[in-house]
């Protein structure tokens, strides 16, 4: 009888125990929301909610890319409203950690992880935010990726441009930067290429892209829409104080950029360089493309979208005007790392073309945009982010 009634004891002390536990949890939660209903900004709508007077909010998509996110922090630098939409599937979120430490301040810099393929996630985005402007970067972008992928690289540009058009017109947006290609010229007749060259596209890249631009044309028509197109050619560089750079995923090397494979030769992370086509109707065989800094690139995209003026379309080449071979790249690419690269010499891969390079002569005079870094001087920039970043931005 003793041991049943020191039993019932113990119990209903443990059971007071726990009560008086969770009283005590309530109280510190009520606490807690009657501070921070006393906060000032407690029922106050965020400030990527909201237009503000004097503050232009931008919808940069794909900014966690090498080109999206050397354009939110020339925005960003230029005291602009950024948002990043990304669903890092090409994308770095260490880039975004960078501009995040950069620019830390309230109302500055958002990141949104999201698919533009999910029309439902972007109308949301939408409908909680206030955006003056977007910058549509977000795209897959490998001509060779593009012959073996087609339908993703047609659903990916393409239909996600669709998606974001439409978002932007049933939230009344009003301002479209879109980041185009010089690939839907395809392999035109004459050089250089004006902003007046047929476009014959001949991969799936070049294709998508031409299709979005066609979508975005057609919807302005009938738009006060703002609209400013920029077709750009071959970029490399980074940022000149060592900020950001290019970090692409290593599965992708196959089909990146050239400057990333000689950089990788130069690293002995491959064992050489493999030049794709020596038979090409140019000076040395190789094929000869407009190399484009990326900051040069992204001053391109702030003076349009200063210039973006209600229901008129600006169609723009941004290049340097000069074509390199590449034969020529790599030997830049040799000077400026110091290491003799080992080069291979292969067929042609599947949908290039031998030359194209731009006539900025327009860009020039209608937006006083004109490109002043060298290839060399990208180069080594690049090279410069590279050595201090052996790892990408995971140093």
């Amino acid at each position: 009888m003793l041991m049943w009634a020191g039993t019932n004891y113990l119990e209903m002390k443990r059971k007071s125990n726990v009560s008086g536990k969770i009283i005590l949890a309530l109280a510190l939660t009520m606490l807690c929301i009657m501070l921070f209903k006393g906060s000032p900004s407690f029922g106050r709508p965020s400030p990527f909610s909201r237009l503000e007077s004097g503050v232009t909010h931008v919808l940069v998509t794909g900014g966690a890319g090498y080109i999206g996110s050397h354009a939110a922090l020339r925005l960003l630098k230029d005291s602009y409203r950024v948002t990043i939409v990304d669903n890092l599937s090409r994308g770095n979120m260490d880039a975004v950690k960078v501009l995040q430490g950069q620019f830390s301040e309230p109302g500055r810099l958002q990141f949104i992880f999201a698919d533009l393929g999910d029309a439902k996630a972007v109308n949301k985005i939408f409908s909680e935010n206030a955006f003056d402007a977007v910058m549509h970067f977000a795209a897959v972008a490998y001509v060779g990726e593009s012959t073996l992928e087609a339908l993703r690289y047609y659903h990916n540009i393409t239909s996600n441009t669709l998606t974001i058009l439409e978002a932007m017109a049933a939230h009344g947006v009003k301002t479209l930067i879109y980041s185009s290609t010089c690939a839907t010229y395809g392999e035109p007749d004459k050089m250089p290429i004006t902003e007046e060259t047929p476009q014959v596209p001949i991969n799936p890249y070049g294709k998508a892209k031409k299709m979005a631009e066609d979508i975005i044309l057609d919807f302005s028509r009938n738009s006060k829409m703002a609209v400013m197109i920029l077709r750009y050619f071959n970029v490399i560089g980074s940022d000149p104080e060592g900020r950001l750079g290019e970090a692409p995923r290593p599965e992708l090397r196959e089909h990146g950029r050239i400057s990333g494979a000689c950089f990788d030769a130069a690293r002995r992370i491959i064992p050489g360089l493999k030049v794709k086509g020596t038979d090409y109707k140019t000076r040395d065989g190789t094929c000869v493309r407009d190399y484009i800094d990326v900051t040069d690139l992204v001053d391109a995209h702030v003076k349009a979208l200063a210039n973006a003026k209600p229901g008129k379309v600006g169609i723009y080449n941004v290049g340097t005007g000069k074509g390199s071979s590449v034969k020529e790249f790599v030997e830049a690419c040799k000077k400026v790392t110091g290491v003799d690269i080992k080069v291979e010499y292969l067929d042609r891969r599947p949908g290039d073309y031998a030359e194209v390079y731009s006539d900025p002569s327009k860009i020039r005079l209608e937006l006083n945009w004109t490109a002043k870094y060298t290839l060399e001087e990208s180069l080594r920039t690049a090279w410069k982010w590279q050595k201090a970043h052996w790892n990408g931005y995971r140093i």
